[in-house]
């Protein structure tokens, strides 16, 4: 059994508005010559969760942490050209990753929960995981 002590918070860089689902995911993360979804969870636009990799297995989402992190993502994070990081989350999304990480927080309780730009010159997730209710 891993040791988790970090949650991790990520978006998926992509525009406003556009979708993306666990699967589409998988297949950008298989191209880039990976063994599939780097994120355990997906949290989509209308706040449906998609479980990507078991949480048994490291995930492939934060350089240096994977080993003993969980990663979820949620759709978005960049302003609708595309161009700017932004936080697009939805009231949907933004429920969501509350009931997922409050989920987590039971399940491993001493976990912390952080963005990825706090272990990566990123913008991701586009908002300060510090400041939520989590």
């Amino acid at each position: 059994m891993r040791k988790i002590d970090k949650i991790i918070i990520h978006c998926t860089a992509t525009p406003r508005g556009r979708d993306v689902t666990a699967a589409e995911i998988d297949a950008w993360h298989r191209r880039q010559g990976w063994n599939g979804i780097g994120y355990h969870y997906v949290v989509r636009l209308d706040g449906t969760v998609e479980a990507g990799r078991p949480e048994a297995i490291a995930g492939a989402h934060c350089r240096g942490q994977n080993s003993c992190s969980i990663g979820v993502v949620y759709v978005g994070g960049l302003d609708a050209d595309g161009t700017r990081p932004e936080d697009t989350r939805t009231p949907q999304q933004k429920a969501a990753l509350k009931h997922v990480v409050g989920d987590l927080k039971r399940r491993y309780p001493h976990a912390t929960v952080h963005g990825h730009n706090e272990f990566a010159a990123k913008a991701c997730p586009c908002f300060d995981v510090g400041t939520e209710c989590f």
